[in-house]
């Protein structure tokens, strides 16, 4: 039997594709993620399956969908029974290592199914894989700069907070999980195991706030930065949540200096995450790890990164700039690949069937994820349409994060999501070609041309131009429902 390939997930929190350099950002300084991209392949069209943590990591950990098992809340995690890639690659002879975030298994449970080493990024030590661990994503003893820039700005729910010192973060939450990473790598390279392994590391950066040391603070040009998405009150017909968070949030007399503050601020966040990935990339070359070893950067889902005058994300909105994430995947060197951007579009959710392909393993369940193998290998194209689904039903309280009070600077969002109106409706987007296509239960639909209209201003959904298109995706997104709205476990019970 061939050697089976190493596979490395390194997973960013909140990375929006369009922060990436090789992207379109003439403002960000991602030098690994390019080099990577060149050694492999970038997909400049990916999607996250919903627009926040838990539900996406469910999806893109499963091949399911979030509506599939009804995980399109941060409260709902995976059960035991469900699969997953991690309890998969583990039962199939692989060393699974899980480092830092948890965000799909309920954080009080034991990790020994889903993997053989655990570390929780609390500290540089290992944790037993029963021990449930806890997250830190800064030294509390270190008040970060406000930039002059942000003198006089209403900063209460911006989630900003500006430069930190230099070193002054290094004892936390992702430089503990990196440094884990590199010394598990570096174990590996000096005493080679029997088993290949599975090297699962996901991070909180670029998650806000918004705030990182230096040199990364000021390793950004502001006057570089690309244009912003213009403020949600100069448009009409959007959904009704973006416009609830904008007046909560507070940010309408900001200058665009002080928008560009928090914009440079996040590429300068994930610009410390490409550093990351390059003292990854040059550990495992050292240790000879490299052309073995499949490498998968991603995020979870983007970013608002004061787009439409709006600060981090909500549950039901599908604006690229939450759902398009970077997606950059570098093969081991037997496996076929054309190196470069394809504009294919894929998914998130069709991570695990790639790696079930690239190792031979025989995940046991049925999934809805799509091998990249054979894009990755001819550039061709990969799926027909892509989807991401979010929010809620009224009366469902379950579906909804535990409300916060006014001090949290999460109020904003929870409490619009808290509402019984139009704002957290249930919703779910089809993106086919270039026609991204909303439906939305409580609200009017949304439809937008991303060749002629990139920042998704214009809702074209009420133009007569566009009813064979609205027509066609609204049939697509049905055979889309009937063919995931359940999953069947592979065990039959006994009747």
């Amino acid at each position: 039997m061939a050697k089976k390939p190493n596979i490395l997930w390194f997973v960013a929190d909140q990375l929006r594709a369009d922060a990436i350099h090789h992207l379109g950002n003439p403002a960000s300084h991602t030098p690994n993620i390019d080099q990577l991209a060149g050694d492999g392949v970038s997909f400049e069209n990916a999607y996250c399956q919903n627009p926040v943590c838990v539900p996406s990591r469910c999806s893109f950990l499963t091949g399911l969908y979030p509506h599939t098992l009804g995980h399109r809340t941060m409260h709902f995690m995976m059960q035991k029974e469900d699969p997953n890639i991690l309890k998969t690659m583990k039962q199939n002879g692989y060393e699974v290592v899980w480092i830092g975030r948890n965000d799909f298994i309920p954080s009080s449970w034991a990790k020994t199914d889903y993997c053989d080493r655990f570390y929780d990024g609390a500290d540089l030590v290992e944790k037993s894989a029963v021990e449930g661990g806890s997250m830190h994503f800064a030294r509390p003893d270190v008040t970060p700069e406000i930039a002059p820039v942000m003198e006089g700005a209403n900063l209460k729910y911006s989630f900003y907070q500006g430069k930190f010192p230099e070193h002054s973060m290094d004892q936390s939450f992702d430089w503990n999980n990196v440094n884990c990473a590199l010394n598990y790598l570096k174990e590996r390279s000096e005493q080679p195991g029997e088993k290949p392994f599975f090297l699962y590391c996901t991070l909180s950066f670029p998650h806000p706030p918004y705030g990182c040391e230096e040199p990364w603070y000021s390793m950004i040009d502001r006057k570089s930065l690309p244009p912003r998405r213009p403020d949600i009150e100069t448009l009409s017909n959007k959904a009704s949540i973006l416009y609830n968070i904008r007046e909560k949030q507070g940010m309408q007399d900001w200058t665009e200096e002080q928008y560009n503050e928090i914009r440079a601020v996040y590429l300068g966040m994930t610009a410390r995450f490409d550093y990351q990935l390059g003292l990854l990339m040059e550990q495992l070359k050292k240790g000879g790890l490299y052309d073995d070893t499949s490498v998968f950067v991603f995020s979870d889902h983007g970013d608002f990164t004061c787009d439409y005058g709006i600060a981090e994300k909500c549950q039901n909105s599908y604006e690229d700039t939450l759902t398009n994430v970077p997606l950059i995947v570098k093969p081991a060197k037997d496996i076929p690949v054309k190196q470069g951007v394809n504009a294919a579009l894929v998914q998130l959710n069709d991570l695990p069937a790639t790696v079930y392909e690239m190792t031979g393993v025989e995940p046991g369940y049925n999934h809805f994820g799509k091998s990249l193998s054979e894009t990755l290998a001819t550039g061709c194209g990969h799926r027909d349409a892509v989807f991401c689904e979010g929010g809620r039903l009224h009366g469902e309280p379950q579906a909804m994060e535990p409300n916060h009070g006014p001090e949290s600077p999460y109020w904003p969002r929870i409490s619009t999501q808290h509402e019984e109106g139009s704002a957290h409706t249930k919703g779910c987007m089809i993106r086919m070609g270039n026609l991204k296509y909303v439906m939305r239960l409580y609200e009017s639909d949304e439809l937008y041309d991303l060749q002629k209209d990139p920042m998704e201003t214009q809702n074209l959904i009420n133009d007569p131009a566009y009813a064979a298109d609205v027509a066609s995706l609204k049939n697509r997104m049905l055979q889309f429902y009937m063919e995931t709205c359940d999953y069947v476990p592979p065990v039959m019970d006994k009747r």
